[in-house]
């Protein structure tokens, strides 16, 4: 039977690269996004870079815990993402977010299992189970928030190119 740690590993892995009873992921519906639609805004919603920036930057704090480093990172910061200018910038954004999660999944599935009881960091965050699904179910909520933008957006560029011709 497959340990807790290893399945928190597998739930991790299966938001970002598929496998999940949703059937989306976050590596799938961003592999198409230009750097335009990444960064465009929609009403007064968060972008999409910007969203991928704020989940990914979850975990990039879990990352640093489980390498044995400090938790430096602070909710008010999760927003602020580099300025994306080209398609590289937004590439090199999403390489990163993929490293990281893959080292992070490996992480979490070499953790004992019992570590899964330990408080995480400070007890004010609880444990390190609550904190590793918690990151789940946040990497989820704004999938679904990436998913919609994403539409939105091939949806305005759309009519914007139909007003174009006209």
């Amino acid at each position: 039977m497959e340990n807790t740690s290893h399945q928190i590993g597998k739930h991790l892995t299966d938001v970002y690269f598929g496998g999940n009873w949703t059937a989306v992921n976050i590596h799938d519906s961003l592999v198409d996004v230009t750097w335009q639609q990444a960064t465009q805004p929609i009403s007064d919603f968060n972008t999409i870079a910007t969203l991928t920036f704020h989940t990914h930057y979850f975990v990039a704090a879990i990352l640093d815990v489980l390498e044995g480093r400090p938790l430096t990172a602070k909710d008010k910061y999760s927003f602020d993402h580099p300025p994306i200018h080209s398609q590289e910038d937004w590439k090199n954004m999403l390489q990163t977010v993929f490293t990281d999660v893959r080292r992070t999944v490996t992480l979490i599935e070499d953790l004992d299992p019992q570590k899964l009881h330990d408080t995480f960091v400070d007890p004010k965050y609880g444990n390190f189970y609550r904190n590793l699904h918690g990151l789940i179910e946040h990497t989820h909520y704004h999938l679904g928030q990436i998913t919609f933008l994403k539409k939105m957006v091939k949806q305005a560029r759309g009519k914007n190119q139909l007003s174009q011709r006209r």
